[in-house]
């Protein structure tokens, strides 16, 4: 691969830029959520969204025309990985770090590798399964089961973990239910649907916290703007255009090798802009995680390769 990317860098640079904007969102999305309530965020987010890629999306349906009795997997992948995973994750993020939520949705691809195995009976080897049991501790270990034990627990943080892995498990269903119907439409088409899906599901839990606040619109700054500007231009349309065009140039194992910069770019502005601070236990537990990830995916195909542009 090294001597793949000297001789053409720009796949390389679009795949690490993507993951790049994908890491900084974790951070954003903390900072912006003091200003928006999640619903709100999440629906303005996919309405802007939506707008954006519809003329993508024309473009295709013009070439490929959509059969009806796909539609309730199109909208099903809709729910789990944007309605339910945004939702997760916002209330997650809200309540635990920025470290320990960039760790944990490395879950994400070892209940993959799991799901693959259990519903779609993809082989799966023992070095796989050592791997997903050593990540599966790392994840106890930074969800808080030490301080649980001892006494020590932060209810809040502990439930925003749990919500974070509840994130990771929505956005691998929706993955599953999305294999087949890749084989049949664009990442393009799956994932403007996805769009429309979250932005209509997302306007009566938006219009409930209106109506129960409708002063918080007043409370929204430029940084709380910007916030919303970066996770529709950034994090929901370019980062998703630069990894397609740097995976169509590339290949799956090497877009899923330069995903592992995410949860490193994440950690780094955490402890820049938030000041956040590793504790022996998280890095215990990232380690697990991290060592679990190797193992748990190794010799596997990923699946999941469109999702990446909005799992959070």
């Amino acid at each position: 691969m090294t001597s793949a990317i000297f001789k053409k860098p720009a796949p390389y640079i679009a795949l690490i830029l993507a993951n790049i904007i994908w890491g900084g969102n974790f951070v954003v999305a903390k900072i912006t959520l003091q200003e928006f309530p999640p619903m709100s965020l999440a629906f303005s987010r996919f309405v802007l969204a939506t707008i954006l890629l519809l003329p993508f999306f024309l473009s295709q349906t013009k070439k490929i025309k959509i059969d009806k009795k796909d539609l309730p997997k199109l909208i099903a992948i809709g729910i789990f990985i944007i309605t339910l995973n945004i939702t997760f994750f916002f209330e997650g993020i809200k309540r635990t770090t920025v470290t320990d939520a960039s760790v944990l949705l490395l879950i994400g691809p070892m209940l993959s590798v799991l799901a693959g195995w259990w519903f779609l009976k993809e082989k799966v080897f023992l070095v796989n399964l050592i791997g997903i049991a050593l990540g599966f501790i790392g994840a106890l270990v930074i969800i808080g089961l030490p301080d649980i034990l001892s006494g020590n627990m932060s209810s809040q943080n502990i439930i925003g973990n749990i919500l974070i892995l509840l994130a990771s498990v929505s956005w691998v269903v929706g993955a599953v239910i999305a294999k087949g119907i890749l084989k049949k439409y664009s990442s393009l088409v799956v994932t403007a649907i996805a769009f429309m899906v979250g932005m209509v599901t997302f306007a009566l839990p938006a219009l409930v916290e209106y109506l129960k606040n409708p002063d918080w619109i007043l409370g929204i700054t430029t940084l709380g703007i910007l916030g919303l500007i970066y996770m529709v231009l950034l994090s929901s349309i370019s980062a998703y255009f630069l990894f397609e065009w740097g995976l169509s140039k590339t290949s799956v194992g090497t877009a899923d090798l330069l995903q592992y910069i995410e949860p490193f770019v994440a950690t780094f502005f955490a402890i820049t802009i938030l000041g956040e601070v590793l504790s022996p236990t998280f890095l215990g537990g990232a380690a697990l995680i991290a060592v679990g990830v190797y193992l748990g995916t190794l010799a596997k195909e990923a699946h999941h390769r469109h999702h990446r542009a909005h799992r959070h």
